[in-house]
């Protein structure tokens, strides 16, 4: 069962969050705190938006997706970019991840997007082979580049 995330869900999209970072090494870099979720998902102008996976017997909350818009100039569309998809452990395997990518891609055709993006840590070759199982082809001319904290902050002529 895939549905829109409600405000009632901030706390179990925060510790779905905290566990993705687990999985991916990097606790330490997840510091969203439920308040700026919030704010983000369903504050006065929300940037982003969010789908639950749920237990089909229980309900149960077991996986999340969130997303934004972003924009191609060479196509003249939005699409959306898949920030963070995450289904628990215990739950892998019934669907639920590839549930919530066909939501995500029944919004861009609805919508008229054409562009279903997102990135996927190298080494996670259960996921790569996962998403390559559903046609998506890895975008391997591009380089992704991040300025976070010091040079950030530097760039932007602040000090540190």
């Amino acid at each position: 069962m895939i549905r829109t995330a409600t405000p009632a869900d901030i706390p179990v999209i925060h510790t779905l969050i905290r566990e993705l970072a687990d999985y991916e090494k990097a606790p330490h870099e997840a510091r969203a705190t439920e308040a700026q979720l919030h704010e983000a998902l369903f504050g006065d102008r929300p940037a982003v938006y969010a789908h639950i996976a749920a237990d089909d017997t229980t309900g149960t909350p077991v996986g999340f997706a969130l997303w934004f818009l972003n924009f191609s100039t060479w196509r003249g569309v939005h699409g959306i970019y898949l920030e963070d998809l995450y289904v628990r452990p215990t739950a892998r395997g019934a669907g639920h991840g590839k549930a919530l990518l066909t939501e995500l891609a029944r919004i861009c055709v609805e919508r008229g997007y054409e562009r279903l993006e997102w990135a996927v840590l190298n080494w996670n070759a259960p996921t790569i082979a996962f998403y390559e199982s559903l046609g998506a082809r890895p975008q391997d001319e591009w380089t992704v580049y991040r300025l976070t904290d010091g040079p950030l902050n530097s760039l932007a002529g602040q000090t540190t």
